[in-house]
C-alpha cells in the first residue's frame, strides 16, 4: 500500500527552526551583540574615571569628552537594542508562520480516523494558541543567551579587574542560584504540562457544546453543560494557581539573590574604602556594574522560562499530530490518465481501531458506465464501502481495483481527477456561492502536473450545472435581491428601468395583489412610516432611515407639517403594547421581529412606560422623545399588527410626503433621491427596482409565475447571465449557514458534477432534498449511464429501477447483488426491505 509516511514536521526539534533559512540574520545579530557588550561596559569605565580623575583634577574639558563618550555609548547601545528586538521579532514570527503552515499542511492530510477522535477545538487551539510562544523563543534562541552570557562574563571580568576580592565574593552568589532555581523551574514545567492539558479539555468542552447548541436548546441541557464546564474550569483553576506559584517562586528567589549582592558590597566595600585600600570611584563603578550584572542574569532566567514554556507546548502539539497520512498525494512515475471506470472489490474487510468489523469479505464488480445502488439498514456498511471505494479510508484487508489498479496504490492526485465523492453532510465553506461551486475543480487543478494550464469552468458551464441540480432559481433570487453599488447601478440602470416598464405593462395587473407598487399618492402598508414620508433613497448619512430621530432638521420638519404630535402618540402606544405583550416572553431577537421596538431598547421602554403613568408626553426629555419618534417611524402596519394605523395619521403621512419633497429641495437638496418611475432606486434591490415596489406575497405558485416572468424579462434584456453572476457572489456565511439544508446539498452536488468525474460516488447525497428535487437529481444521472460509473448509497427504494445493479448489505456483508427487478422477484432480502419500508 502506497503511503505518504513523511513525519519529519512532527519529529523536528524546536531548535531545528532556529537556524534554518535564518543564518544571515542570526550572524547579523551576533555582530551587533558584540558591539553592544562593549558599549555596555564602556560607560562603567567612564563613570569610574570621572569620579577618580576628572573630579579630583577639576578638568572640565576632559569631563565634557567623557560625558560625550558616555552619551554616545548609551545612545548607540539603545539604537542597536531596538535593531536586535526587530531582528528577533522577524526571525521568530517568520519561524512561527512556517511552523504553522507546515503543521497545518500535515494536519489536512491526516486520515479521517484522526479527526473522529480529535476535537476541532484541539486542532485550532494547537495551531493558534499553543504554537504562539515558539515565536518568542526562536527569536531569542541565539541573541538572548549569547548577548547575556557575554555581558555577564564582561561584567564579571570587569568586577574582578576592579577588585578581585569584591568580585569573587559577589559572583559566588550565582552558583547557589543556579542550583536552586532550575529545581523550582522543573516544578513549574510539570504544572505547565497539566495546565496545557486542562486548557485543552476546557477548549474541547466549549467547542463541543457550541457545535451542538441545537441539541442543548432542544433538550434544555443548559445546567448539564454548565456542570461539565464548571468541573473542568475548577480543575484548571487549581492547576493554574500551582503553576503561577512556581513561577512566582522562581522570581522571588531570583530577586532574593539579586538583593544580597549590594549588601555584600556595602559591608565589605565600605570597609575597604574606610581603610583606604580602594578608591571611591572603584566602589561607584563596582556598584553600577553589579547592578547591571543583574539585568542579563534576570533576562537569562526569563529566557529559560520562555524556553521551557515553548518547549512543553511545542512537544505537546507535535505529539498530538504525530500520525501518518494514509495515501500518497502526488503521482510518482507515469500518470494513470483518464480511466474508464470499471470497479472491482475483492475480499474487502474494514475494521476500526477497536477491532469492530464494519466490512466483512465484500466482493463486487461494477462495469464501466454502470450505475450501482447500495441499500441496507442503518449500520450495514454502505457508507463505509463507499468511503473505501473513494479512498477516504484505508481498508484492512482485500482490495478495491479501479480499471485494474489498486485504489490504495493510487495517489490522491489520480483519485481526485477521476473520482467525485458527495457526502450526506457535505461541508460548505465560508465565502461565496461561486467559491464553493468551483471548490472541487480548483482542488483538482491545484495539482497542475507538468505545467498544464488551469482551466476553470465558464459562466455558461456553471449556469448549466446549477440548472441541472435545481439551484439556479435560488442563485438568480440571490442576484435579484442584491443592492448594487454605484458603478453596477450605472452599468445596468438603463436595462433594469426598461424591465420595470415592461413588467408594469405586461404583468402589473396580474401581480397587483402580490406586489405593493410605489405610487406618489398611495400609502405603503408594507413599508415603515419613515419610508412613507421620505419616499426615496437617503443620500446623506444623517438622513438614513434609522437616524431620523436624532436629526434636528427633520424633527423641525415634523413640527412644521403637524406630524410630531401624532407620531409621539403612535410611538407611545406601540411601546405600551410591546411592553405589555413581551412581559412573559424570552428576551430574544426573534420575538421582537413583529414589533418596531428593538431588543436593546426594551429596558428603556419599560422605564418609559412606567414614567408615562405619572407624566404627560410633554414632560419627557429629548432622549425619551427621540426613542418614541424612532419607534413610530419604524412602524410597518402590515408587519407590526399590535396596533392599527389610524386613518388620520395615514392622511397626515401622505400630506407630509408631498411637503417633504419641497422642504428637502429647499433645506437639504443633496439629502434624498426621491422615488420616480424614471429613476433607479439606489437603496433598493434589483428585484424591487423591476417591480418599483415590494413583493408582499411569496406563495409557491406566485413565486413560480414570478420567476418565469422575471427570467423572460432578463433574457429579453440580455441580463440573465449578469444577474446570475451577481447571485453567485452571494456570501453563504459560516459553514453555509445562510443557505437551507437543501440548497447546501444541491451546491455540494453541483460542485462535484462540474468537474465531470469518471466515477461518481453519492453517499445519501440527496437526503436533505424534497421528493421533487430528489427526482430531478435522479433524472440528471440517467443520461450518464454508459459514460460515467455511479455508486449511490440511497434511502429511497422507489428509485431502484433507475439503477443497473443493486447491492443489498447487512452487517458488513453483501447479501444480495443483481438487477433491481430480478431481486424483487426473488422475494429475498431486498423484497423484505422494500416491504418493510412500504408496509
Amino acid at each position: 500500500m502506497a503511503k505518504a509516511t513523511d513525519l519529519s514536521i512532527t519529529k523536528r526539534s524546536l531548535f531545528s527552526w532556529v537556524l534554518k533559512g535564518k543564518v544571515s540574520l542570526q550572524l547579523t545579530l551576533l555582530v551587533i551583540i558584540l558591539v553592544i557588550v562593549f558599549l555596555r561596559v564602556l560607560p562603567l569605565e567612564i563613570q569610574k574615571r570621572i569620579v577618580n580623575d576628572v573630579i579630583s583634577s577639576k578638568d572640565t574639558s576632559l569631563l565634557l569628552v567623557y560625558c560625550l563618550i558616555y552619551f554616545f555609548a548609551v545612545s548607540l547601545a539603545s539604537g542597536l537594542k531596538f535593531v536586535i528586538n526587530w531582528l528577533q521579532t522577524l526571525i521568530g514570527q517568520r519561524a512561527m508562520t512556517e511552523i504553522r503552515q507546515q503543521v497545518y499542511s500535515h494536519i489536512l492530510r491526516l486520515p479521517l480516523s484522526f479527526f473522529r477522535k480529535t476535537q476541532a477545538g484541539t486542532v485550532s487551539s494547537s495551531l493558534v494558541v499553543e504554537l504562539a510562544p515558539t515565536a518568542d523563543f526562536i527569536g531569542m534562541a541565539i541573541a538572548v543567551p549569547v548577548s547575556n552570557i557575554l555581558t555577564l562574563l564582561a561584567f564579571a571580568a570587569y568586577l574582578v579587574w576592579l577588585s578581585p576580592l569584591l568580585g569573587i565574593i559577589t559572583l559566588s552568589i550565582y552558583p547557589i542560584a543556579l542550583f536552586v532555581i532550575p529545581r523550582l523551574q522543573r516544578g513549574a514545567n510539570e504544572a505547565n504540562k497539566k495546565r496545557l492539558e486542562g486548557t485543552q479539555k476546557v477548549t474541547n468542552q466549549v467547542t463541543e457544546s457550541i457545535s451542538g447548541i441545537h441539541e442543548v436548546h432542544g433538550h434544555g441541557s443548559f445546567w448539564l453543560e454548565e456542570q461539565k464546564f464548571n468541573t473542568l474550569a475548577k480543575q484548571l483553576l487549581k492547576i493554574r494557581i500551582i503553576w503561577m506559584l512556581y513561577r512566582y517562586g522562581v522570581k522571588v528567589i531570583n530577586n532574593l539573590f539579586i538583593g544580597l549582592g549590594p549588601v555584600l558590597v556595602f559591608v565589605l566595600g565600605g570597609y575597604l574604602v574606610i581603610k583606604g585600600e580602594i578608591a571611591l570611584g572603584v566602589i561607584v563603578a563596582f556598584l553600577s556594574a553589579q547592578e547591571k550584572l543583574y539585568d542579563p542574569w534576570k533576562e537569562l532566567i526569563e529566557f529559560y522560562q520562555i524556553y521551557q514554556d515553548a518547549s512543553v507546548r511545542y512537544k505537546k502539539v507535535m505529539q498530538t499530530f504525530a500520525e501518518e497520512t494514509e495515501f500518497a498525494l502526488e503521482q510518482v512515475g507515469p500518470a494513470v490518465g483518464e480511466i474508464a471506470g470499471r470497479l472491482e472489490v475483492k475480499s474487502l474487510d474494514f475494521a476500526t481501531e477497536s477491532g469492530i468489523k464494519l466490512l466483512d469479505n465484500v466482493n463486487l464488480t461494477v462495469e464501466a458506465g454502470e450505475h450501482l445502488a447500495l441499500v441496507g439498514f442503518s449500520g450495514s456498511g454502505k457508507s463505509t464501502l463507499a468511503q473505501c471505494i473513494g479512498q477516504l479510508v484505508s481498508y484492512t484487508r482485500g482490495d478495491v481495483l479501479l480499471d485494474g489498479l489498486p485504489v490504495s496504490a493510487l495517489s490522491k492526485e489520480e483519485i481526485v481527477r477521476n473520482v467525485g465523492f458527495i457526502a450526506q453532510d457535505s461541508f460548505i465553506n465560508s465565502g461565496t456561492v461561486d467559491d464553493n461551486l468551483l471548490y472541487a475543480v480548483r482542488a483538482m487543478n491545484s495539482y497542475n502536473p507538468n505545467g498544464r494550464p488551469i482551466n476553470e469552468p465558464t459562466l455558461d458551464d456553471k449556469i448549466t450545472v446549477l440548472q441541472q441540480t435545481g439551484l439556479f432559481i435560488d442563485i438568480l433570487r440571490f442576484g435579484l435581491n442584491t443592492i448594487l453599488d454605484r458603478d453596477q447601478q450605472n452599468n445596468l440602470k438603463e436595462k433594469i428601468l426598461r424591465m420595470r416598464q415592461n413588467f408594469q405593462k405586461n404583468f402589473g395587473q396580474e401581480f397587483a395583489g402580490h406586489v405593493e407598487f410605489y405610487h406618489d399618492d398611495k400609502y405603503l402598508y408594507h413599508s415603515s412610516i419613515a419610508e412613507n414620508i421620505i419616499f426615496g433613497t437617503p443620500l446623506r448619512k444623517d438622513y438614513d432611515l434609522g437616524k431620523l430621530g436624532d436629526n434636528r432638521a427633520f424633527q423641525g420638519f415634523l413640527d412644521a407639517c403637524n406630524l410630531r404630535q401624532p407620531l409621539l402618540e403612535t410611538g407611545v402606544e406601540l411601546i405600551r403594547q410591546t411592553v405589555d405583550i413581551m412581559g412573559d416572553v424570552p428576551k430574544e431577537e426573534f420575538f421582537f421581529a413583529r414589533t418596531p421596538v428593538r431588543l436593546e431598547e426594551y429596558d428603556r421602554c419599560i422605564t418609559l412606560t412606567e414614567k408615562l403613568r405619572a407624566l404627560s408626553i410633554s414632560r419627557l426629555d429629548d432622549d425619551e422623545n427621540a426613542l418614541i419618534i424612532d419607534t413610530a417611524l419604524r412602524f410597518i402596519p402590515a408587519l407590526h399588527k399590535i396596533i392599527v394605523l389610524q386613518p388620520l395619521l395615514e392622511k397626515l403621512v401622505l400630506n407630509g410626503r408631498n411637503e417633504f419633497r419641497g422642504w428637502s429641495r429647499k433645506h437639504v437638496p443633496d439629502g434624498v433621491s426621491f422615488y420616480s418611475h424614471t429613476d433607479y432606486l439606489g437603496s433598493q434591490s434589483i428585484l424591487n427596482n423591476i417591480f418599483f415596489g415590494n413583493l408582499v406575497s411569496n406563495t409557491p405558485a406566485v413565486e413560480d409565475r414570478l420567476n418565469q416572468y422575471i427570467v423572460f424579462l432578463l433574457v429579453e434584456e440580455d441580463l440573465l447571465e449578469i444577474v446570475s453572476a451577481i447571485g453567485m457572489d452571494f456570501d453563504v456565511g459560516s459553514k453555509g449557514d445562510k443557505l437551507s439544508g437543501g440548497q447546501r446539498q444541491k451546491l455540494a452536488i453541483a460542485r462535484v458534477l462540474l468537474k465531470h468525474p469518471r466515477v461518481l460516488i453519492m453517499d445519501e447525497a440527496t437526503s436533505a432534498l424534497d421528493n421533487k428535487s430528489q427526482g430531478r437529481i435522479q433524472k440528471l444521472l440517467e443520461p450518464m449511464r454508459g459514460k460515467y460509473t455511479v455508486i449511490s448509497v440511497i434511502h429511497r427504494l422507489d428509485m431502484l429501477p433507475s439503477y443497473d445493479k443493486v447491492a443489498v448489505m447487512k452487517a458488513g456483508k453483501i447479501v444480495e447483488l443483481g438487477k433491481p427487478g430480478e431481486l424483487r422477484s426473488n422475494k429475498g432480502v431486498l423484497y423484505e426491505l422494500i416491504h418493510g419500508k412500504t408496509k
